[in-house]
């Protein structure tokens, strides 16, 4: 089997440190204030470089990507910031080493980089402007996206494209200058002309030290020890005042016994030292072509995740009809709900702000027994409007987090109990919300890029391939007979097919009726399994997309049941004791057929095993016996339970026997490995290219 490596990064969080030459223990606040330090210190300097850098001439060398001596820039940030002769300056009265002079060039480096992709992306955004840039058509789409696929490679949302086109004219306004420019051209306008330095992030980038700087080492099973050197002050102006720090790094339970610990970066958040650890496993390679099962997830609103699997099978694409539903209605509400207050809490903020402006320390002093008490108290209105903004804005995020991956391991595991080997989702960079504007801020409240990248994250791990398809039109045609002639009508139930709605797909040429997201589920995974020989991977960054559409309907077959069903049918109604006679003399019939022991309803005064005769299927207004005792608790008088009832199932992960999906109020499909295909005789049409 063919493998690869898949790198992963845990964040763990560093309790405490030892000063290696005294050998004194630090605490958290202590260790925090150091690391904060030298965050700093290499934020100062990597802003400096930035900002010296910040114009036409330096990102169009940088772009080149050739360096002094004529050689190519190499791919390490720092290094080519050295071969460009862009070194950081020492700020003065402060000592640092040359490696935290690599860190701070190693962020700058990734800023301007990064400065050079939002450069292109505004350079294909004002060549294809269009005549209406507030509503482009579908033209201007399709000339903007081929534009961005040859100059970045794709992979650009359409929020980034309304975004950046929206930037371009608020700069065209406040300048008036015309989009056409001169003779007719599209005027050529500049990242660093539109926008100003990037702020740096007060990180420590140990990626780009080496053993003077940081020593990392796997001291157990759950655990690592990170050596690194950090200031004993904020501006540190000696070598003295630097110091060999011992960071013990408790491991989390991800990451195996046989990962390869990466360098690492250190940050502080709020008050707290995050270490953000890379490390490295070997995974089964995931190909590109050559799937015959696969699963393919729409988005919803309400029901984020929706999907069903299929099969190719002498071209064709074949489904069992069964959908797969990750329904997150609960916590959509509370995040709707935690968006409004965050929202209300922001306006409260800004108006103490504006409160706060207009009562200045001046005017307080002039009218000390007035103003300065107003002022104290607008100032702590404001201060706990902030902090409780923040606590919300984190209590987004982090129920955000979970969700995604909540439905990212949902998703993986249904495309391993099922046995597919690819899964197939909906291209973000081509999915528009349109409709009303409560809908499109429903939308924009989804987690889909995070979900996306936690489902590329696990897939990886379990050698599973994951491949983007384009959005369009997905949702329109009939996925049963065909595409073009019968396009499905949107009801909001199945029984109320003459009302317009958007819950429901009801076909009136073929008779299908199943929701929608799960007819639009159907069409990726048949757009998914007939074009994967058009699947392109992305050599900088792994992903997988398909571009060119190619249709085909998706036949219905019926997975058979299992044996196992028909001999439990069998012990219950005992056709193994009585086959059926195959001959015609045994079908004759020579006597009466004797007649069942019957029993009648128990009593006290004639217990079961004197009752013979008719059964009585009357249920007693009460028990003619005590109920069982239980261990624990009281229960009411009614049916003893029974042990041998069927079990209620939850979805979760595959591997976990308490069956958890990390909410205990989703509603999801259960994870459940079913039969093989049929081979039924149903026809479809054939695939054909659009």
């Amino acid at each position: 089997m063919l493998m690869g490596e898949v790198v992963s990064t845990a964040s763990c969080r560093a309790f405490r440190a030892v000063l290696e030459a005294s050998g004194e223990m630090l605490g958290e606040r202590t260790l925090a204030e150091r690391v904060s330090w030298l965050a700093a210190v290499i934020r100062q300097v990597a802003a400096g470089v930035v900002a010296g850098r910040w114009n036409r001439a330096d990102l169009d060398r940088l772009d080149a990507g050739v360096g002094l001596d004529g050689r190519a820039l190499p791919a390490k940030g720092w290094m080519a910031v050295r071969r460009l002769g862009w070194g950081a300056a020492t700020p003065e009265g402060v000592y640092i080493s040359d490696r935290v002079r690599r860190c701070a060039e190693e962020e700058a480096a990734r800023a301007l980089r990064l400065a050079l992709h939002r450069r292109a992306v505004l350079a294909a955004i004002t060549a294809t402007w269009p005549a209406d840039p507030g509503r482009r058509t579908d033209a201007d789409w399709s000339a903007v996206r081929a534009a961005l696929n040859t100059a970045v490679g794709g992979g650009v949302s359409t929020a980034l494209i309304r975004n950046r086109t929206r930037q371009f004219r608020t700069y065209l306004d406040e300048h008036g200058l015309s989009p056409a420019g001169q003779n007719g051209q599209a005027s050529v306008v500049d990242v660093v002309e539109v926008e100003g330095p990037p702020v740096m992030a007060a990180q420590v980038l140990l990626a780009a030290a080496d053993r003077q700087l940081i020593t990392l080492e796997r001291a157990s099973g759950t655990g690592a020890r990170l050596r690194v050197q950090l200031p004993l002050c904020a501006r540190p102006a000696t070598r003295r005042d630097w110091a060999w720090h011992i960071l013990p790094v408790p491991l989390p339970p991800q990451v195996p016994a046989d990962a390869s610990l990466r360098s690492p970066t250190l940050r502080v958040v709020d008050g707290q030292v995050r270490v953000d650890l890379p490390f490295t496993m070997a995974v089964p390679y995931a190909p590109a072509t050559g799937h015959t099962v696969a699963i393919g997830f729409d988005w919803g609103i309400n029901t984020l995740l929706v999907g069903t699997v299929g099969r190719l099978h002498d071209g064709r694409v074949e489904g069992d009809g069964r959908p797969l539903i990750y329904d997150t209605t609960t916590i959509s509400a509370k995040l709707h709900r935690l968006r409004g207050h965050r929202e209300a809490l922001a306006a409260k903020r800004d108006h103490y702000a504006t409160l706060q402006a207009g009562l200045t320390p001046s005017d307080a002093a002039r009218h000390p027994a007035r103003d300065a008490a107003r002022y104290r108290e607008v100032a702590a209105l404001h201060e706990r409007a902030d902090r409780e903004h923040a606590r919300v804005c984190a209590r987004i995020r982090h129920l955000n987090n979970a969700l995604s991956w909540s439905a990212a391991r949902w998703a993986v595991d249904q495309a391993t109990a099922l046995g597919a080997s690819v899964i197939y989702l909906e291209d973000l960079a081509t999915l528009e919300a349109r409709g009303h504007r409560r809908g499109n801020a429903a939308l924009s409240g989804q987690v889909r890029g995070r979900v996306v990248h936690a489902i590329r994250h696990l897939a990886a791990k379990t050698g599973l391939a994951v491949v983007t398809v384009p959005a369009r039109g997905t949702s329109k045609y009939c996925p049963r007979c065909g595409t073009g002639t019968s396009p499905l009508h949107h009801t909001p139930a199945p029984d109320r097919l003459t009302q317009r709605g958007w819950k429901w797909a009801h076909c009136p040429h073929c008779g299908l009726s199943c929701d929608r997201d799960q007819a639009a589920a159907e069409r990726i995974v048949s757009r998914g399994l007939l074009a994967q020989h058009h699947t392109h991977t992305d050599r900088a960054t792994g992903t997988r997309t398909i571009r060119t559409i190619v249709e085909g309907n998706l036949a219905r077959a019926r997975r058979p049941r299992k044996p196992t069903r028909a001999a439990r049918r069998a012990r219950h109604t005992r056709t193994d004791l009585h086959p059926r006679p195959q001959t015609r003399q045994d079908r004759t019939k020579t006597g009466p057929t004797p007649k069942r022991p019957t029993r009648q309803r128990p009593t006290p005064e004639r217990p079961a095993e004197l009752s013979t005769t008719k059964t009585v299927s009357q249920v007693p207004d009460r028990r003619l016996v005590p109920a069982p005792t239980l261990a624990v608790g009281q229960r009411p008088a009614g049916q003893a339970p029974q042990a041998n009832g069927p079990t209620a199932v939850r979805t979760g992960l595959v591997r976990d026997s308490h069956q958890r999906t990390g909410f205990h109020h989703v509603k999801a499909t259960p994870v459940l490995a079913l039969a093989e295909y049929g081979s039924g005789r149903h026809q479809a049409t054939p695939a054909r290219n659009a």
